[in-house]
């Protein structure tokens, strides 16, 4: 594991039951988050370049599903599974299959592999609460991957490869439930634990019926280092990312704070088409693509309506354009900003993939295409927060449209 020094402002997080993609910044947290993520982007730089403190650290996001918490209930002693309904407001905690029935009956995947993980998990000696990825129970296969035994399972939407003949592959065959876990919970109450991200799972007991690990990014190669020529672009990059910044930064604070973008939802609607954009291969976005949205959106609307008397959903629609089409210039920077910072991503991300683990692709048919990772997290452990570094052209397009094995 590799960690580095960052200096970003002092922000917590309760739960992880939701991370950010790096690039998002620009609409999540105002201006503020964006000086997050680009602190977090020069100490991944730093990283690569062999120039790393303590603070921080990079993991490695794997493509499991469904999450699963398991651990001691703080308030009884009690080990128990679960999903994130733990933390519903009448939470949803199973210490034993009936529970899960209950709980889950009518979900038969998670149900099924809750089951598992009750029965198995509690043999490693949890003593706070995990959350973890379920990456295997009873669906692994073995097939041939470009002409190599291998034993494969696909949570989500990578399929993971593993070698039938290797020292991991014998684990896995032996296994009746593989997890990887990312985060523990602390706190004398269930609605009042806190996160901290990437848990040392060390102290944890060996068995042979649980294939765990943590999801620390280990670069053991040394092949995940910064070239001159790599530097540069990213520097190159970085004054992008600056001059885009200076022209958007105070309406990146109106989009976080201004109460009328607040109660229309506006940053809410920017993310829909974002995710809209890269269901059709593209991260870009544009003034006019937004306005086309909005309008596009608003006129579905209309068609349902049983009367033609306006409304103030109309009035909100019109200013809502009104104010875009006014604010064009700095919000058309804000955009180029969301660009340089997804391209800045890409650029470590790519350097991050060269350090090869197990073998991952995407199933299609009666074949398989080489993929990358589902993606990595860089963890702030000091200031306990993360945000997540994914090519959302190559998975998250993947995770709209490839058919899953779970749900």
């Amino acid at each position: 594991m590799k960690s580095f020094k960052t200096h970003i402002t002092d922000l917590t997080e309760s739960k992880n039951l939701h991370m950010e993609h790096l690039e998002d910044s620009v609409f999540n947290e105002g201006s503020a988050g964006v000086k997050d993520a680009i602190n977090f982007a020069n100490a991944v730089a730093d990283m690569l370049d062999g120039s790393s403190s303590t603070g921080i650290n990079v993991t490695v996001k794997w493509d499991g599903a469904p999450a699963v918490f398991c651990g001691i209930n703080p308030e009884n002693g009690k080990f128990f599974v679960g999903s994130k309904s733990i933390f519903n407001k009448t939470p949803k905690i199973n210490y034993t299959n009936a529970d899960i029935d209950e709980n889950h009956g009518h979900a038969p995947g998670l149900s099924s592999k809750l089951k598992v993980a009750l029965k198995y998990l509690k043999d490693l000696g949890i003593k706070d609460v995990l959350q973890g990825d379920i990456m295997f129970t009873d669906d692994v296969s073995t097939e041939d991957v470009n002409g190599e035994s291998c034993y494969v399972f696909t949570p989500n939407t990578i399929t993971y490869a593993v070698p039938v003949k290797s020292k991991l592959g014998k684990q896995i065959k032996a296994a009746k439930i593989g997890v990887v876990f990312h985060t523990k919970y602390s706190g004398s109450s269930m609605d009042s634990m806190s996160a901290s991200f990437n848990p040392s799972v060390g102290s944890l007991r060996n068995s042979k019926d649980v294939w765990y690990q943590d999801a620390d990014f280990r670069d053991t190669s040394g092949t995940a280092t910064f070239t001159q020529a790599e530097r540069s672009q990213f520097d190159s990059l970085m004054k992008e990312v600056a001059s885009d910044f200076a022209k958007s930064s105070k309406l990146i604070d109106q989009l976080y704070r201004d109460p009328f973008y607040q109660s229309v939802k506006l940053i809410d609607k920017i993310k829909i088409l974002t995710n809209r954009q890269v269901r059709g291969g593209s991260t870009q976005l544009r003034v006019k693509d937004l306005i086309d949205f909005l309008n596009d959106t608003y006129n579905k609307d209309r068609l349902k309506k049983t009367t033609n008397r306006r409304t103030k959903k109309d009035d909100d629609h019109y200013r809502t354009i009104g104010r875009i089409k006014r604010d064009s210039r700095p919000l058309d920077a804000a955009f180029r900003l969301h660009d340089s910072l997804t391209r800045l991503k890409i650029l470590l991300i790519r350097k991050l993939e060269q350090v090869k683990g197990i073998g991952t692709f995407i199933k299609r048919g009666n074949g398989f295409d080489v993929t990358a990772p589902e993606g990595f997290v860089a963890v702030d452990r000091v200031r306990n927060k993360a945000l997540k570094l994914v090519d959302r052209l190559e998975f998250s397009r993947a995770n709209f449209t490839v058919a899953k094995n779970w749900t």
